[in-house]
């Protein structure tokens, strides 16, 4: 913690009358949160909370001392009258979860690196505290399971950053597609542009050989976290592609692995599919009830490392035939969900009617192929839901399809959301309140209880679990490319012993959680 604020600390030691999370909420009191990941996306992650009213923010914690010179700097940028410095800051979560009675915190927002989610969630959950994960959830089959059942343990509530759950558009996409509108769906495909971050071989030729100095502000061993050490790497080379600090619009951040460029590499990132399936996989995910993933494969690959997630990939994915919750007398066939990242795109033939309608392949998005029509979204978020029935030549939006006029409106909507589809096609989907409100609204007791979840959060265990299961095991398809691998979610295994030596891992010492 940084040493100005430790008087602070000690003089909230007798306010204090219990550990982090058995405090009541009661009348107009605010949440009191924690915030673990202060930059970047944490940046915006805990200020949309603070904006809503409810949350008095109780502590900070990044391992980059700098964070304490942007952070203020973008607050005055943007207008915001908070008082940054008065706030307890500290460089290593742990140190901020012992002090989480003195604090009194209610809630935390866990916005660090993929390989920190699991460590820093699960510890909080143990102590009571409610936590909002930024995707992907953890890093881990092994992480996975454990943040499942110490969530149901401990009765917290969660949310994972998926912040398009909260669009109607998404939510209406969800209903239409859950009445059996087009058919038997066997097949689906999900594309992003991602990575925008150093993947395959250049990746991998920028680690190895001696340890470059670690700046003086950088905790690198809190950065690190549970992970086995390693060495840190600093600036990029001359002439890395993408890479050029006067170029406003440049695609890497300045150094090897932070900030950012992290997610491009196997000990710190699950890459472009751990990065985005979460939002793309979202809608189909939940429309088609897909489950528990059974087997996946990579049928594609360019420049496969034993370090850094490849340059592009395409995995397929396969889900089990499986009753449906929503139509119980209807059996769901198996399912074949095919990934594309690296800027890939499914054939122009697969979607005729989209192309017709839209001029092109969407360059991110997903396609639902059923025996009596299709769905398309045209945007990370699923904001966007265009549908086409059999012997319809062009996709029309789902809100003026003349098939979907009657299909009632199911899912509880937030008043908060501004929805996409007044954009137009193709409009990217903006940064939702609805999403952070609905964590804070459930912490409170306020809101409906939904029957995906069966609790107050859209994206809690009961849904984000599942979803990152079949992307958890999707990575490890990448990692054994051309190798069909069975997931059994039973047993928490792959038929292949080289898969399983990616399920769990045993935690640095005076990390484990």
């Amino acid at each position: 913690m940084n040493a100005s604020r430790r008087g602070f600390i000690r003089g909230l030691a007798g306010v204090a009358a219990c550990a982090g999370g058995c405090r009541s909420l009661c009348g107009g009191q605010k949440i009191r949160l924690g915030v673990v990941g202060t930059w970047g996306k944490g940046f915006s992650d805990w200020l949309t909370m603070y904006k809503s009213g409810l949350v008095e923010i109780a502590a900070f914690c990044d391992a980059d001392d700098d964070v304490q010179t942007l952070v203020p700097a973008a607050l005055r940028r943007q207008g915001v009258d908070f008082d940054f410095a008065r706030v307890p800051f500290y460089t290593d979560y742990r140190r901020l979860l012992d002090d989480a009675g003195i604090l009194g915190l209610d809630a935390l927002t866990v916005s660090t690196p993929d390989h920190t989610h699991a460590a820093v969630a699960i510890r909080a959950m143990k102590m009571g505290l409610h936590v909002y994960v930024q995707k992907p959830l953890v890093r881990t089959l092994g992480e996975l399971e454990l943040f499942r059942q110490t969530a149901k343990a401990n009765g917290v509530i969660t949310q994972m950053g998926n912040q398009g759950s909260a669009h109607s558009g998404l939510r209406r996409s969800v209903e239409v597609i859950r009445t059996g509108i087009i058919g038997d769906v066997k097949e689906i495909h999900v594309w992003t542009n991602r990575p925008i971050w150093p993947q395959g071989a250049f990746a991998a030729k920028l680690v190895g050989g001696k340890e470059d100095p670690i700046p003086a502000g950088l905790n690198w061993q809190a950065w690190l976290g549970p992970v086995p050490y390693v060495k840190f790497k600093g600036a990029l080379p001359p002439g890395t592609p993408g890479f050029d600090p006067r170029d406003p619009k440049r695609r890497f951040s300045d150094n090897v692995y932070h900030r950012f460029n992290w997610r491009g590499y196997f000990d710190f990132g699950c890459g472009a599919f751990g990065d985005m399936a979460c939002h793309t996989m979202n809608m189909p995910f939940r429309a088609c009830e897909l489950g528990a993933v059974d087997a996946a494969e990579c049928i594609q690959i360019d420049e496969p490392t034993d370090t850094a997630f490849p340059l592009r990939s395409i995995v397929k994915l396969h889900y089990k035939a499986r009753r449906s919750v929503y139509r119980p007398e209807v059996v769901l066939p198996a399912v074949d969900l095919y990934w594309y990242d690296g800027n890939q795109l499914p054939r122009a033939e697969l979607m005729p009617q989209v192309v017709a309608a839209l001029g092109a392949v969407p360059k991110t998005g997903c396609l639902i192929v059923g025996s009596k029509g299709v769905v398309c979204s045209t945007n990370d978020y699923g904001g966007t839901g265009y549908l086409a029935l059999a012997g319809e030549e062009k996709v029309q939006d789902m809100f003026f399809h003349p098939a979907c006029r009657d299909i009632p409106f199911v899912i509880p909507r937030r008043s908060d959301v501004v929805d996409v589809v007044a954009q137009g096609p193709g409009a990217p989907a903006v940064e939702l309140d609805g999403h952070y409100n609905e964590f804070l609204d459930a912490i409170r007791g306020v809101g409906p209880v939904f029957r995906d979840t069966k609790s107050r959060c859209f994206s809690d265990v009961d849904f984000s679990v599942p979803i990152m299961e079949g992307i958890l095991v999707g990575i490890a398809a990448q990692r054994l490319p051309s190798t069909k691998l069975r997931w059994d979610s039973a047993t928490q295994s792959f038929d292949d012993p080289r898969a399983n030596a990616f399920v769990s891992y045993a935690p640095r010492k005076g990390f484990a959680f």
